[in-house]
């Protein structure tokens, strides 16, 4: 699975397929805790962040998320994603 982007101790990563499901999501790690958020509205849809990780996701989404629908749909043709800039 390759790390997308990182950013004050978060990991997002992106499964190729076809192990994965719709909807378009990445895979958010910090320190022991893991969730998965959906590209298009930013929520999560599986596991937990603490907040203000959970926040800052969703900001990093947000702004990227025209990059991370590419890199979905490279993931779900076997592709290797490009890498997406960090949260500043």
């Amino acid at each position: 699975m390759p790390t997308i982007s990182m950013f004050y101790g978060i990991i997002v990563r992106m499964y190729y397929a076809p192990k994965e499901h719709h909807p378009p999501h990445v895979h958010v790690y910090y320190q022991s805790h893991t969730a998965l958020f959906e590209i298009e509205s930013g929520e999560v849809l599986k596991g937990k962040l603490p907040k203000k990780q959970t926040r800052m996701v969703q900001a990093w989404t947000e702004i990227h998320r025209e990059e991370l629908l590419a890199d979905w749909a490279l993931c779900q043709n076997q592709e290797q994603p490009f890498k997406i800039e960090p949260l500043r």
